[in-house]
């Protein structure tokens, strides 16, 4: 792999969307913090870098900046908000707060030519943007030129050709800014140069060299939910060595109906690969009974789960890995806040760590690709579509779709009313248009009456959302019609319930998921 990117991450809520649509376009690329160490930076040997936004002002003492060698290193640099700004600061130019702040859409107006807006952009054109800014450059770095402006700053685009240096002030990496991805390309193939012959099929093959020098002959067992991380994971890994791999399934009891069978059936009896199925729900429903708390109930599952997992391990004896999906996000958050890698076991509950006694070193094949990729490489291994396809599903499983506490009479409740509810919207066309949905059995009772008899039954919730990034969400506009059918659906096959109602809230970052 010769064409990469680094991206240097001063904190931006949307630096993965930056690497998003730079692997897009065919370039791979890594996020780092921004207190990378010059000797790394070397070592990584960027054909180009991104500076991301952050939430900090350049004009503050003791704020971030950019490693020196960045620009000494004699490649393209493009800086983004607070990535331009820290790149002015730094190269002799002036930023200042306290003018005019600048957050949502703007419209920008193309000043001059330069390499970043050749074939999409011209002299004298505007173009809609997305700002979010409070400190504006004053004053450029000796060497550049301002190739665009908005209301709000005055340098919104600087370029110094002659370096393949660039600054915008804007986010050409959400969609809010149309034509931002096709920027961050010309920035990559024009300014840098670069291919951009990355692909899946390139990345499986290497993966697959990269798996077996690390494993050898050695054995490898791999915590399997039936999800699409562990799935492809699971996949890969016995594609690159085959029955040194052994997977290990908990059934926790709180799996969507028909899960267990399903998980069993394609890995142990599609894909022959060896599986051991631990049938550990009884464990897991006694200790969580009574327990309302959702904090609480993950760390229960979380800590039983590696109980039963480390049990089921020690009985195959002699195994040195412990494959797990962890996913690049992950692998983003653990090093640009805690400084370290992950040892979550993020492959099946998102929550414990990683015990000492089980003394395993980790594998994890996924760990340079987004949850998108991951879907893409499924595909490349012939997974299918239903599988690669299937929604997100918390580790913890329904655990936290039944607020309050667990019995099994609410979980058999929910597991039908779900299972219609996904078999409605499969029906009407809509599930690969919805990011995520799933029913909620909500801890109180509601009076109705049925046909001629009084009832005192659970009230249901329905929720489904869009999102392109996984971090947002905005809730699926269904028709009324199809929401009045899926109810009348629900009420009259599914004993326990007499009233369901639909979320229609928006979330914020990280709260897509219902706790």
């Amino acid at each position: 792999m010769t064409d990469r990117v680094l991206i240097l991450d001063f904190g931006s809520q949307v630096t993965q969307l930056i690497a998003r649509r730079v692997r897009e376009s065919g370039v791979y690329c890594e996020i780092h913090p921004f207190s990378m160490a010059p000797d790394r930076l070397a070592a990584f040997a960027p054909k180009a870098i991104i500076l991301s936004g952050g939430p900090a002002s350049v004009a503050e003492m003791g704020t971030p900046r950019a490693p020196q060698y960045v620009f000494e290193m004699g490649v393209p640099v493009l800086g983004i908000c607070y990535g331009q700004m820290t790149m002015a600061a730094q190269l002799g130019g002036q930023v200042e707060s306290g003018h005019d702040r600048e957050f949502g859409r703007a419209f920008l107006e193309i000043r001059e030519s330069c390499a970043l807006f050749d074939g999409l952009w011209k002299q004298g054109e505007r173009h809609q943007v997305w700002m979010s800014h409070g400190d504006r450059i004053t004053a450029a770095p000796p060497g550049f030129r301002v190739a665009g402006i908005s209301e709000g700053a005055p340098f919104a685009v600087i370029a110094d050709d002659k370096r393949k240096f660039y600054g915008l002030m804007f986010h050409p990496e959400v969609a809010h800014t149309p034509d931002g991805a096709a920027l961050l390309k010309n920035f990559t193939h024009r300014v840098a140069g670069l291919s951009g012959d990355w692909s899946m099929a390139a990345f499986r093959a290497q993966e697959i060299a990269r798996i077996r020098q690390q494993v050898g002959k050695s054995r490898v067992i791999c915590g399997l939910s039936g999800g699409v991380d562990s799935s492809v994971a699971a996949v890969l890994l016995h594609e690159a060595i085959g029955d040194q791999l052994t997977c290990i399934f908990v059934d926790h009891g709180l799996l969507r109906q028909g899960e267990a069978e399903e998980v069993v059936e394609l890995f142990r009896g599609h894909y022959n690969i060896p599986l051991v199925h631990r049938d550990a729900s009884d464990l897991f429903l006694g200790k969580l009974a009574g327990i309302e708390d959702p904090e609480q109930k993950r760390k229960i599952i979380g800590a039983t789960f590696i109980d039963v997992f480390d049990e089921e391990a020690k009985k195959l004896g002699g195994a040195d890995f412990l494959a797990q999906g962890t996913l690049y996000p992950d692998v983003i958050e653990s090093e640009s806040f805690t400084g370290g890698p992950s040892v979550t076991i993020k492959s099946h509950h998102n929550v414990g760590g990683l015990p000492a006694r089980m003394k395993l070193k980790l594998v994890e094949p996924l760990r340079e690709l987004f949850k998108d990729e991951v879907r893409v490489l499924g595909r490349e291994l012939g997974l299918p579509e239903h599988l690669v396809g299937r929604h997100p599903f918390p580790g913890p499983g329904l655990a936290i779709r039944v607020p309050g506490a667990i019995t099994r009479d609410k979980l058999d409740i929910l597991r039908k009313a779900d299972a219609i509810y996904l078999d409605e919207i499969r029906r009407a066309g809509l599930y690969d248009s919805i990011w995520q949905a799933f029913a909620v059995l909500l801890p109180v009772r509601s009076v109705g009456v049925m046909g001629d008899g009084r009832t005192y039954d659970y009230v249901l919730a329905l929720r489904a959302v869009t999102s392109t990034d996984g971090m947002t969400a905005d809730s699926y506009p269904f028709s009324h019609e199809f929401l009045s059918a899926t109810a009348t659906r629900i009420i009259n096959e599914v004993r326990g319930i007499n009233r369901v109602v639909y979320d229609v809230t928006s979330k914020p970052p990280g709260t897509i998921e219902w706790e």
